[in-house]
This record gives structure tokens, sequence and C-alpha cells, in this order.
């Protein structure tokens, strides 16, 4: 650690930096309706979303590759400008293919931030003290996910959604000032060659599976010419991708990396706890503004135990890694984990909200511990000239599972809801009632709104409350299959733990 490096503002720097690129996944969807109403093009609100998580999964490995070759410094640097010009370019979109360009721009600057952080991290502190340090950092990424939409709402129910773009500028200027004056980097940087190649290819090939889970089913079929094609493109991709990299001078993703059992087990942790960590917070809210009947700002609040739940997990993960090994913890995280989804995978509207919340808190605890066991254990005795591209490996496997997670669940979740609200109202429509508009699934925007659900006929309103519990149930259940994965996959970690002064210290030349 250079003695000319004052690490107090570039850890708020740091946080500050993951704190917007993390929680700009979700603080956006809150205020998704106020802006169709405003811009107009509900049929492609699902793209503003897509453009962002696709530019930041496409651009973690390459942004950390290239901090690797040339300096974390200048490229967190280009992450926050970027973003920031993305934010306030969002902020002032008049069309909503304004609003989807400028949210690619604003993801690629993200998807420079998170992973870099990381990697600063442990450029700038000795081993014994970052276990505590990627606690801090995990934390404000737990807390970013499930508080975002609680401040998208209040943010556009008290000012304008134009604001949940704004509120990066000042927040960015920040930790942009602070970055460049007290950050000073001490590794040596050698010039290497860029994989252009495996760049591009890994671009088309995350962007191709992106749209066909994100269009499949909605704007086409499954089967459909289009999205068979689009999941055709990302295999054709990925495979050359993948030979491409085997043969790259410097690739941006080192295959060879996963012959280390501890580093390929965290990747896949990684890609499995950010599949599962999603649903949450988008279901529980769903939950209880439809089921409970409460309003958008109280399914926000509902997050909360959750969130602290996390918080604490991270904590906790960080300051004993020291202690013992990354196995033992993880098998604390994915026991509490399992448990707490398995209760969650029980709920009924009957289920008090005090008994939700205990759920929360003990299914937000188990997952507290990966935001900081999992980037630590990529990074366990690695090189330091390799840390950013592992570190953007697991942020990008992370990102990668909780977009493919959104996705699948979401879909079985919109079927199951689906078919069970039409056998229910078959019944109702056999002994003459109406069930009128609220017989599709695909209109029911009235049980979300207090003043108009308390014009639904109780035999109508009933059944569609049930359905969409059981269909949200289901997928709660569904996801013990990858946390029954994590489980196996943690046994696989080994005996690994960090040790204080594994690696000599770093000098400035």
């Amino acid at each position: 650690m250079s003695t000319e490096t004052n690490i107090k503002p570039v850890v708020t720097a740091l946080l500050l930096g993951i704190l917007m690129s993390a929680m700009d996944n979700t603080i956006v969807a809150t205020a998704m309706g106020t802006i169709v109403a405003d811009m107009g093009g509900f049929s492609k609100f699902v793209w503003v979303t897509a453009s962002y998580m696709v530019a930041v999964m496409a651009g973690m490995p390459i942004f950390g590759k290239l901090s690797d070759m040339y300096g974390r410094k200048r490229f967190f640097i280009f992450g926050l400008v970027v973003f920031l010009i993305g934010s306030a370019l969002c902020g002032i979109a008049q069309t909503m293919d304004q609003l989807i360009i400028y949210r690619a721009i604003q993801g690629i600057g993200g998807g420079a931030l998170m992973p870099i952080a990381f990697t600063i991290v442990f450029d700038v502190f000795p081993p014994e003290k970052r276990g505590k340090m990627t606690g801090l950092l995990g934390a404000v990424f737990g807390i970013s996910s499930v508080a975002g939409p609680l401040l998208g709402a209040f943010i556009t129910d008290t000012f304008s959604w134009h604001w949940v773009f704004y509120i990066n500028v000042p927040i960015g200027i920040i930790s942009l000032l602070l970055i460049t004056r007290y950050y000073h980097e001490t590794l040596e940087h050698s010039k290497q060659k860029i994989d252009y190649m495996g760049a591009v290819t890994l671009v088309i090939a995350v962007v191709s599976l992106m749209f066909a889970l994100e269009l499949g089913g909605k704007e086409y079929a499954w089967d459909s010419m289009q999205i068979l094609g689009l999941f055709a493109a990302f295999a054709v991709f990925f495979i050359v991708f993948f030979f491409v990299e085997r043969q790259a001078e410097e690739p941006i993703i080192s295959f060879w990396m996963f012959k280390n059992r501890l580093f390929a087990a965290s990747q896949i942790l990684a890609f499995l706890y950010g599949g599962t960590f999603i649903i949450l917070a988008v279901f529980i809210p769903i939950f209880v503004q439809a089921v409970y009947g409460g309003s958008a700002t109280n399914a926000g609040l509902i997050l909360t135990p959750m969130m602290l739940g996390s918080v604490v997990g991270s904590m906790i993960g960080g300051i004993f890694q020291a202690k013992t090994t990354f196995r033992n913890l993880m098998v604390i995280s994915v026991i509490s984990y399992f448990i707490g989804m398995f209760l969650l995978g029980g709920l009924t509207p009957g289920t008090s909200r005090g008994m939700l919340t205990f759920f929360m808190v003990i299914v937000g605890f188990g997952v507290g511990f990966s935001f900081s066991l999992l980037p630590t254990a990529s990074l366990h005795n690695l090189d330091p000239r390799y840390r950013g591209t592992a570190n953007s490996t697991n942020s990008f496997l992370r990102s990668f599972g909780m977009t493919l997670g959104i996705a699948v669940f979401g879909t079985i979740q919109n079927n199951v809801f689906t078919e069970k609200l039409k056998d229910a109202f078959k019944g109702i429509e056999g002994a003459g009632v109406s069930t009128g508009h609220m017989g599709d699934s695909s209109n029911l925007q009235e049980i979300f709104q207090s003043s108009e659900r308390a014009k639904i006929p109780e035999m109508i309103l009933k059944p569609i409350i049930e359905s969409l519990s059981d269909s949200i149930s289901l997928i709660f259940m569904l996801a013990l299959i990858p946390i029954g994965a994590a489980a196996i996959t943690i046994m696989f970690m080994g005996n690994a733990r960090i040790k204080k002064k594994e690696e000599p210290k770093q000098v400035s030349s």
C-alpha cells in the first residue's frame, strides 16, 4: 500500500461507485410506470432494463482485463465519467428509444465500476484487513439491491422520474473527485495485447442470449424463428469466444483460472446465488402489494428486514474470513439461505407479516455472506496482475445469474399464474358470475391500486390473490434446486483461508 494513498477518501469513493452501479439495476423499476405514462412506448419498456444489464455484463470482464493491463484508476475514472454522462442523458430523454440508448451508455460505465472497486481494495489493503473491507463493499451491494425499488418510488413520487437518473450526478462527482485526488496506484502495469476478437464475440453472445430471454414468450413465441435464431447466435458466438480465448495471448477471461478449485467454485456460486437472490427482491414486493393489498411504498419497506439481514451476513462473512475457511463460512450461508427460501416457499395469503419478516431476515442473512466471501475467494492467492480479470469474472457471473434467474423464474411464475387463474375463473363463470376484463391475467392493475381494489367483488378478488400467491411461492420452492446445487459446490472449495502476510507488500517503483 502506497503511503501516498489516503485510505478513507478512497474507500468512500469506491462505496459511492458501487452504490450507483448496483442500485441502477433496481431503482428504475419502480419509476417505469410513470416513465411509460409520460413518454409512451409501453411495448419497448423492457429494453430500458435489458439494455443496461446487457451493457454491464458485457463490459465487466473487458474492463477487468484492461484494468490489469493499464491500471485500475484510469478505468474506474472512465467508468464514473461514462456512467455520469449516461445518467444525465437519461434524465433529459424525450422518447423511449432515446432512454434505451442512454441506458446502454450508463451500463458501459457501470460495467467498469463494480469489479474494479473490489480489485482496488485488494491492491491497497493488506490480507488481514481485506475481509472487513470486502464485507463493507458487499453490504453496500446488498443494500443497493433491496433499497433501489424503495428509493425509486420515493424519488418518483416526491420529485419526478427524471431525478431517478439525476441523483447519480452529485454522487458520481464526489466519487470522481475523491478517487482522482487520493488514490495513487503502486502496481506496475505492462503494455499487453488487447483481445479485440474475444471482446466482440463475448458481447454478441451475451446480447443475443439476453434479447432471447427478454423477448421470448412476450414479443415472439419461444419456438419462433426470431427467438431460435437468437439462441443459435448465442451458442455459435459463445463457442467461438471459447476457442478465441484459448488462443489469445492476453484473453479477456483466462480459463486457466478455472483449474483452481476455489476460483471455479466461487464463480459457480456467484452465478447460483445471483440467480436466486434477484427473485426475492422482485417478487416479495409484488406479493405484499397484490396479496396483502399494501401500497408501493409499503411493498418497498417490506424488504428492509432482508436488507438488514444481508448486511449483517456480509459483515460477519468479512470479519471471520481470517479466522476460518471460506468453505466453513459458506456452509453457514447456504444453510440459512436454504431454510429461509424454504419458509418463503410456504407463503399463503394467510401468512402474517410478522412471519414474512422473520423469513426474510433468515434468507437475507444467508445470502449476505456471498457478497463479501465470493469476491475475496476469487482473488485468493492470485497474482496481483490477474486480480481485475478474476474479480470481473465473478461480478459478471453474478449479474448473468441475476438476469437469467429473473427471466427463467419470471416466465415460470407468469405461466403458472395464468393457468391457475384460468382454472379458477372457469368455476366462477360456470356458476354464472362474469369476471369481465379481470379474466385476463395481463390486465389486473386494479389489484395494485387500493381505491380500485376495494371495488372488486370478493368472489373475483379471492381467486386472483390465491393464484398469484401460489405462483410466487412455487418459484421460491423451485429456487431450492439451484441453492441445493450451491450446497454441493461449496464442498469443493477446499480448506483455503486468508492468512496474514500471505504475499509480499507491494511498493512503488
